[in-house]
């Protein structure tokens, strides 16, 4: 790549001086030089060659001397490395120069060989810059796209090559994940108008995303409605699942405030239904070279999403796996059950998390007394859980048992559809 050196300068000499000494350099198409006599028509070349990479600058010059030459450039976005040369005996200048941002200085009259070592040095000085500026342009945009899916620390951590061995390339490793889905959504497209549906689902996954990034969680996917979340990727997380079980509670609260809000201007925006699960999964970015995809497949990422299926049979807005359960800090919540999911042939128990004042309601004491009646086959199973209905109209979970038990089932094992 050749380099191209403006000088500026009135001596009518040094121009071919100048094209003398840097011959071989020239040749070899190492450099190139543009030259001017002064301060006015260094800037015109410099409008006319934007490629000048630095400049060689006289002060005693006359329209515009070199220091009024060196203000200007250091006012543009793109500031030239610039040596200023001066006499000897001009130190009280040479060091204005200096404090104005020059690079380095030279003497008159000037050493050729140490003006080469000059320039050799500056181009290497902004060859340097030049490479920062990019890797920090690349960092930049890293950050960008990153910034969609991971929370602003990690998006940092990740754009800054942060992540540690394993950060976006595909690897197994233990997650817990998340799946989100809004109910009645595909009729609410079809009747909605565009700008209002638009509003509103920007609005519904922008507040989501928002809680998401709150625990510091990662968005694998965002399908239309359905969110799909990540715990323990691609940086550690030790508390994982703790970190999971609490974002899905509060996604559950802010969907519902969401839902009423938007009830209350006359659009019949469904409730948000809730999968958990923990367990191993492949991980990391499977888009290719083309396109960022980071994602992760398996098992554990299928049964959270039949998980967040499975609320709509038991009446339930968060479906969290005993894998998660277990995993996570101090869990609160009650047993829906041993849940034989769609494809599978053995059972998952499943809770329902409560928050800690739900989960020390009369209400929850009296549900676990006739869940453990359910479990044990206790015959007094189905009046303790028309009891509870009888309290309790609005727990669908307690009236989801009570149906079963007057159809005839028993036990906590059940087969959904």
């Amino acid at each position: 790549m050749t380099a191209t050196i403006l000088v500026v300068d009135d001596e009518p000499d040094l121009e071919a001086l100048v094209l003398q000494k840097f011959r071989r350099q020239i040749r070899e198409g190492a450099v190139s030089f543009v030259f001017a006599h002064d301060g006015i028509e260094a800037l015109q070349q410099l409008e006319a060659n934007p490629d000048v990479d630095m400049v060689v600058s006289d002060i005693n010059m006359p329209r515009m001397d070199g220091l009024s030459l060196l203000a200007r450039l250091q006012e543009a976005d793109d500031k030239k490395s610039t040596i200023i040369v001066s006499a000897y005996g001009d130190m009280s200048n040479i060091r204005t120069a200096m404090n104005r941002g020059a690079f380095d200085f030279l003497t008159k009259p000037i050493d050729f060989a140490d003006l080469e070592t000059t320039i050799d040095k500056t181009l290497r000085h902004i060859e340097l810059l030049r490479e920062a500026r990019r890797r920090q342009a690349e960092a930049e945009r890293a950050h960008a796209s990153l910034s969609r899916y991971f929370s602003p620390q990690l998006a940092s951590r990740l754009a800054s090559g942060g992540a540690g061995e394993n950060g976006l390339e595909v690897h197994r490793r233990d997650v817990a994940t998340i799946f989100t889905d809004v109910t009645s959504f595909t009729s609410l497209v079809e009747n909605l108008a565009p700008e209002v549906l638009g509003e509103l689902l920007n609005e519904y996954t922008g507040g989501m995303t928002e809680i998401v990034f709150s625990h510091e969680g990662t968005v694998g996917k965002i399908i239309g409605d359905g969110i799909h979340i990540l715990f323990n990727a691609p940086g550690d997380q030790p508390d994982y699942a703790t970190r999971a079980v609490a974002c899905a509670l509060e996604l559950d609260d802010w969907a519902e405030q969401f839902r009423q809000r938007w009830r209350a201007a006359g659009v019949n925006f469904g409730a948000t239904r809730i999968g958990v699960h923990a367990g191993p999964a492949l991980v990391g970015n499977f888009g290719g070279s083309k396109f960022f995809d980071y994602t992760a497949h398996g098992d554990t990422i299928n049964t959270a999403a039949r998980l967040q299926a499975a609320n709509k049979f038991l009446g339930t807005r968060i479906c969290v796996s005993e894998s998660a359960a277990r995993a996570a800090e101090n869990f609160r919540g009650r047993p829906v059950g041993d849940i034989v999911l769609r494809g599978r042939s053995e059972p998952l128990r499943a809770f329902e998390p409560l928050r800690e004042e739900a989960f020390s309601s009369p209400a929850t004491a009296q549900y676990s007394a006739a869940f453990a009646r359910l479990e044990a086959g206790d015959a007094g199973a189905m009046p303790a859980f028309a009891a509870l209905v009888g309290q309790h109209a609005d727990d669908a979970l307690a009236g989801f048992h009570l149906k079963r038990l007057l159809n005839g089932a028993k036990g906590v094992r059940m087969q959904l559809e």
